[in-house]
């Protein structure tokens, strides 16, 4: 008989066009063979190319609903995307850490949509430090980084934080290393070069990419590896189709 499945948990907002956030999520998680838990964090008004609102899960719907799943679930990894603001993320994750005190959290710092809506406007520098030291791995994009941070070099944006939890920083918008990605860990950087020649830009790349590591740890993997593992299955996400929409198999 078949063991059970590796469970994960995903907590992010619901796009109704299935690009990003729980469902782009979902179907990673299950191209990798885990089963994947999910909480909705907010309820869009999107496509791949537009994004009109977003109407946010309050934090007391968000406990609620992540309380029996890890009653449930053996769940050792988790992806955090979109969230209310960095004070509930905060919350959140205390939460997360109370029900599974080993849970390993994987962050997507989801600050812009990639159609241009922006999703807060400030960064509450002290609440997000108490979130970075909360948290396994932190995944942001170079502008991400740059914002998250206070600094206006993206090399010493991520050392900086990562000086409170491994970061990744994605290369798809890099002015210099356009498509490499770098883990910042344990005081020492490696780079990930890109293998797929032909990509596309794809709507919620940034969701593959978090949720394919997610499930590379819970399967098993060491950081580094599942980083590099996470980025070649995006990498055949964004080269699967050269419209906005990408296919997971």
């Amino acid at each position: 008989m078949e063991s059970l499945r590796a469970c994960t948990l995903t907590l992010a907002g619901l796009d109704p066009s299935g690009g990003a956030g729980l469902l782009a999520d979902i179907k990673t998680f299950e191209a990798h063979k885990v089963y994947g838990l999910s909480v909705c964090t907010a309820l869009t008004v999107q496509t791949d190319q537009r994004f009109l609102s977003a109407e946010w899960t309050s934090v007391a719907q968000i406990k609620a609903q992540v309380t029996p799943l890890l009653e449930r679930f053996p769940v050792q990894v988790c992806k955090i995307g979109i969230m209310p603001g960095v004070s509930a993320l905060l919350e959140i994750i205390e939460h997360l850490q109370q029900l599974t005190p080993d849970i390993r959290i994987v962050l997507d710092p989801v600050l812009k949509a990639s159609a241009g809506y922006t999703f807060h406007q400030e960064i509450e520098q002290q609440t997000w430090q108490q979130v970075l030291e909360n948290i396994y791995l932190l995944t942001p994009n170079y502008h991400e980084a740059l914002l998250l941070s206070g600094e206006t070099n993206g090399a010493t944006a991520a050392e900086k934080l990562s000086r409170h939890c491994a970061v990744l920083m994605k290369g798809g918008h890099h002015p210099d290393k356009n498509g490499w990605d770098t883990l910042y860990a344990n005081g020492s950087q490696q780079d990930i070069p890109p293998i797929t020649p032909a990509v596309y830009p794809k709507h919620g790349s940034g969701c593959v990419l978090s949720a394919a590591i997610t499930a590379q740890l819970a399967l098993g993997q060491p950081l580094f590896e599942a980083c590099v593992q996470g980025k070649a299955y995006t990498e055949k996400f964004l080269s699967s189709h050269s419209s906005l929409i990408g296919y997971h198999s």
